[in-house]
């Protein structure tokens, strides 16, 4: 079941400065096979993405796909939803912490038990995302500053600020939300 949009979320939604229209000048200009994090719309965009994607904890695999989704937001590094028949979910406990994206909706966190030990809010996923993210319901999203994120191969960095979940790679520029001071981007 999909959940309605409150109107205070909407009040949020359009609070927004920037929404991806045109580059802000202090915005990284992209090379040949880059993407500036600046031209990403707010809302967001979902794109299929057919990468390679495994995620790793202490060495073993998680999750293995190449069937993800990309969620594109203005200022923010793509975040990689993946789905759930490709995450090792055996290794995932739902926790009873939640959050709200005014994008996307409720989100639940997961922790991971691995070799006796615990490691909390590892992924979040939507299982009732507002209307127009209905598309990853369901899908598991990573933390690369928590476990290894790997796009094609290459160690994704985390967004900087440990509050969001965007996966930092060499094919993307910035900069990026989540510093100190970047709150309205």
């Amino acid at each position: 079941m999909m959940e309605e949009i409150p109107e205070w979320v909407k009040a949020a939604q359009a609070k927004w400065k920037y929404r991806g229209l045109r580059r802000p000048s202090f915005a990284i200009e992209p090379q040949s096979g880059q993407e500036s994090v600046w031209d990403y719309p707010r809302p967001p965009r979902i794109v299929r993405d057919q990468r390679h994607v495994i995620v790793r904890a202490n060495g073993r695999i998680i999750a293995d796909s190449q069937s993800t989704y990309r969620v594109l937001e203005t200022a923010s590094p793509p975040t990689f939803y993946i789905p759930p028949s490709d995450v090792g979910n055996s290794v995932l406990l739902p926790r009873a912490k939640s959050s709200l994206c005014e994008w996307k909706g409720r989100a639940q966190y997961w922790s991971m038990k691995m070799d006796g030990l615990v490691l909390e809010d590892v992924a979040w996923s939507y299982m009732n995302p507002f209307p127009g993210f209905e598309v990853i319901a369901g899908y598991i999203a990573f933390y690369p500053n928590r476990v290894d994120c790997y796009v094609n191969e290459e160690l994704a960095q985390p967004q900087p600020g440990g509050l969001y979940g965007g996966w930092v790679t060499q094919d993307i520029v910035g900069p990026y939300k989540g510093e100190p001071g970047t709150g309205s981007w």
